[in-house]
């Protein structure tokens, strides 16, 4: 029987402040089979989980994450705001979607952090072309989800570089024949970020083999159908 893998966004968002220890933690504690973070650095080129450029919609603070030290972030979000070695710690043995926004620059950071925290087993990467060439090109073995965006398929040789096990799509850009079309190509597909039920009941439909939402409980819901009820 096909199972669809569950992922939090950013952990449990309605619950707690995305891309925090909380939230990822509440989404593994309420099913969900990885949780999905965010990575940026900081001045001092500390990996840390903030999905913006900048502190102003989160945490209220007119700074841009590349201005701030890892310490002083620490500060300005309260001890709240985690680097990604508390995140990967705080979430134990648990899947890790690791997206790369800004082209990737924390890229070469957050393979050393995953690295050093023996979590390359369980952590995998998703953002646009660029990021997850540079992801490929350093770590052959590394489970990638290209981040896609169009209904034009990726060139050939941009997947035989990448390499992805999946393409990961917006929910919103879905169709049972496009999903059956990655399939064909011996791909899988992710989708990002319905939240209600009917859309997620959609995809599931569909065939998608994964679904990553901001309603980690609802999702589980759907996926388990009776069962999760």
């Amino acid at each position: 029987m096909r199972t669809v893998t569950a992922v939090g966004h950013r952990g449990d968002p309605y619950r707690f402040r995305e891309n925090t220890v909380a939230s990822l933690r509440s989404a593994l504690d309420r099913g969900a089979d990885a949780v999905e973070v965010d990575v940026r650095l900081t001045r001092d080129r500390v990996p840390v989980l903030l999905h913006d450029g900048t502190l102003s919609r989160l945490w209220r603070h007119d700074r841009a994450v590349a201005e701030v030290t890892a310490g002083e972030l620490r500060d300005l979000g309260g001890g709240e705001l985690p680097t990604l070695r508390d995140a990967l710690a705080a979430t134990g043995r648990g899947r890790v979607m690791v997206d790369l926004p800004g082209g990737g620059a924390a890229w070469r950071e957050t393979l050393d952090t995953v690295r050093e925290c023996g979590a390359r087993d369980r952590v995998y990467y998703c953002g646009d072309a660029s990021a997850m060439l540079r992801i490929r090109g350093a770590e052959p073995g590394a489970e990638i989800a290209l981040t896609w965006t169009s209904l034009a398929p990726p060139r050939p040789s941009l997947l035989a570089a990448v390499r992805p096990r999946w393409l990961n799509y917006r929910f919103s850009l879905l169709s049972r024949e496009l999903v059956e079309r990655v399939h064909a190509r011996g791909l899988l597909v992710s989708a990002w970020t319905p939240d209600t039920r009917r859309s997620m009941a959609r995809l599931v439909s569909f065939g998608v083999d994964s679904v990553t939402s901001n309603r980690i409980d609802v999702l589980c819901s759907v996926r388990d159908g009776p069962r999760g009820r």
